[in-house]
């Protein structure tokens, strides 16, 4: 039987963890991070349940219903979700993660790896601090314009993503694949339908429905240190990256290839940035399967 429900989990320290959970009781539980400020998450929803996953994620401090958690850096992911672990009863799960949600997913790796069988990670940025990484070399001018100013601090932060969350509140599908389609390579052109559209859209409206903090806050924690090191990811990791990809450039996933022990890497010629998890969703999942039983 497949159940959808979502919960305000209460944590430890008070704050509200909005939490999304959608599959069979008894499946094995994937826990997915999501990206910056959402990703189209429909097909690996549906890729999921295909599979007998139990899909859980949740929505980080400042997103959605979960409550602001100022100052946070990447690796503040690892407690909240243990809570769900506990929340939900699950003594181990898999972990996946795209884009923004990457970084979440390789420390839980890290940190986590009592609670975590795999994880996989899909156009994930490296560390901004990443020595021998030029982090901006092939990203689009939006972006390195959105580092540079997320390096300057929230004041000079909080009113591009108070702008950008106005947008695309009042925006439509069309306009996502109007604003989105001319930077993006030709394999995400293909796959940035309408219906693609209207996912990533509902996504990011829900994360940003109460406000932009969460964002200002993943803004800033993208520029500063993760707080461990990809060297300390201790679970069979598979890696996903396409080498079209204008948001994450390619040299962020090959420099986390060289860096995580033991990680099975898939750098896919010409994909991009939405199409390398959208196009290998089932694939993905199926290694990430694979790996955890000890069949790769």
């Amino acid at each position: 039987m497949i159940e959808s429900r979502h919960t305000l989990l209460r944590l430890a320290d008070g704050r509200n963890l909005d939490v999304f959970v959608s599959g069979p009781a008894n499946g094995q539980v994937l826990l997915y991070h999501q990206g910056s400020p959402g990703n189209p998450i429909r097909d690996l929803i549906a890729s999921a349940h295909r599979l007998g996953l139990r899909f859980v994620t949740t929505w980080r401090p400042g997103y959605g219903e979960s409550t602001r958690q100022p100052g946070r850096s990447v690796v503040h992911v690892v407690p909240d979700t243990e809570a769900v672990l506990n929340f939900l009863g699950v003594g181990r799960c898999l972990v996946a993660g795209w884009s923004g949600g990457g970084p979440r997913a390789l420390a839980c790796g890290a940190r986590l790896a009592h609670r975590v069988a795999a994880v996989t990670v899909i156009a994930s940025p490296a560390p901004y601090d990443a020595d021998g990484l030029d982090f901006t070399a092939g990203m689009t001018q939006e972006n390195v314009e959105g580092f540079d100013v997320a390096a300057q601090g929230e004041a000079a932060d909080r009113p591009l993503a108070e702008a950008a969350r106005a947008q695309f509140l009042q925006g439509t599908p069309a306009d996502i694949v109007a604003g989105m389609g001319s930077s993006l390579p030709a394999a995400d052109q293909a796959v940035l339908t309408e219906v693609v559209a209207e996912d990533l859209l509902a996504s990011f409206q829900e994360a940003l429905r109460l406000g932009a903090d969460g964002w200002v806050d993943d803004d800033l924690s993208s520029v500063k240190p993760w707080g461990f090191d990809v060297t300390e990811v201790a679970v069979p990791t598979s890696l996903w990256h396409g080498t079209a990809d204008p948001l994450v450039p390619v040299g962020h996933g090959e420099w986390l290839a060289a860096r995580i022990p033991g990680l099975v890497a898939h750098i896919e010629p010409g994909d991009g940035h939405l199409s390398i998890g959208l196009v290998h969703i089932d694939q993905i999942l199926l290694e990430l399967l694979a790996i955890c039983s000890g069949r790769l």
